[in-house]
Order: structure tokens, then C-alpha cells, then sequence
């Protein structure tokens, strides 16, 4: 098999983005959704993204979505703008093939160059293995894990948070007057 690409997502690319994530909200704990969301909403998501200059990325090999990644706001407060917080979805036929290490690396190098400081995974069911070790093999530190947060499959499930600094992290003040993250941040 070849690598797979990587590049920014397009408008086509929706129908195979809200399959791969209703499979895992069907199926997985990484999301704390319940019901898929219909492609109408997916479109409306990562118009949101697009809108907000942020990367939203999709590995592929020729026609076919193999995995999707974007990052978006951490939270709306003037505060947070140096902060982002990524999401990252499968193929489940594409598991074990990097593809996750090839979307996240993409992600990391597009939010450090754009002036990001630091990039945040909220992690959902601190039993997502595969997620905890991408994010780990990819520099991210524990921040810290939020018991019980969610109910899903009629059980209790763990937030995890990791942690990744970007660029001059917290080590330099960001220059809040310069054109930073082009058109990422306010």
C-alpha cells in the first residue's frame, strides 16, 4: 500500500467525513455523541472550521477519505486565542496505518506556523488506547483526566486532556499586533 496524502479537505470529501465519524459515534468512545450527526450539520462543522481560518484536513489515496482532522477554537474568550483543541477520525479500515500520525503531524506543523502556542486533545474514555499513544507519540504530556464525564453504552466514560506546546509556547509573550496565524487568530 502507498502512504497516504494529506491535504485540505474539500466540499466532496463531506460524504466520506460524516461516514467515517457515524461509524464512530455508533461505535467508539473517543466522541460523547449519541446520534450521528446528518451530513447537513457535518457541512455546517466544518464550515465553521474553514470560517474560522483553521486547518481542516483529510488523508486520502487517490478518491478515497482514509481520515479527517481539523482544530478549532479551545474555548470563544479573548484568552484562549493562542489555544486550539484538535479532533482526529479513521477509517475504520485505515486504522493501524499511520494514518492518525500523518493527520496529526500535518495539523501540529500548520498550527505552530500559523502562531498557535499551545494545541489541546480532549480525549474521550481514558480507555482510548489508540488515541492517548498517537497523541503521546506525538509529543503531547497528560494534563490531566476528568472522571466520569460522559455516559455512553450504559457506562461512565473518562475525559482525558493532553497538552502539546507549539512554537515559543509560554516561554515568549505572543506579539499580540502582528498579522500571527494568518487570519487564525482575532
Amino acid at each position: 500500500m502507498n502512504t497516504p496524502l494529506i491535504r485540505d479537505s474539500r466540499d466532496a470529501d463531506l460524504t466520506a467525513i460524516q461516514a467515517i465519524y457515524a461509524h464512530h459515534v455508533l461505535h467508539g468512545t473517543g466522541t460523547f455523541e449519541i446520534t450521528p450527526p446528518d451530513l447537513a450539520e457535518m457541512t455546517r462543522r466544518r464550515a465553521d472550521v474553514v470560517k474560522n481560518g483553521f486547518p481542516y484536513l483529510v488523508a486520502h489515496e487517490g478518491d478515497r477519505v482514509l481520515g479527517y482532522a481539523y482544530v478549532n477554537w479551545f474555548r470563544l474568550r479573548p484568552a484562549y486565542r493562542f489555544t486550539v483543541e484538535d479532533s482526529i477520525y479513521i477509517d475504520e479500515s485505515a486504522r493501524g496505518r499511520g494514518v492518525g500520525r500523518l493527520l496529526l503531524t500535518a495539523l501540529i506543523e500548520r498550527c505552530e506556523a500559523a502562531g498557535c502556542r499551545q494545541l489541546l486533545a480532549i480525549i474521550g474514555d481514558s480507555g482510548n488506547t489508540g488515541s492517548i499513544g498517537l497523541h503521546a507519540r506525538c509529543g503531547f504530556r497528560f494534563a490531566g483526566t476528568m472522571r466520569s464525564t460522559g455516559w455512553k453504552f450504559d457506562g461512565w466514560l473518562d475525559t482525558v486532556i493532553m497538552q502539546r506546546e507549539l512554537g515559543d509556547a509560554d516561554r515568549q509573550a505572543p506579539q499580540l499586533d502582528a498579522p500571527t496565524a494568518r487570519g487564525l487568530l482575532p
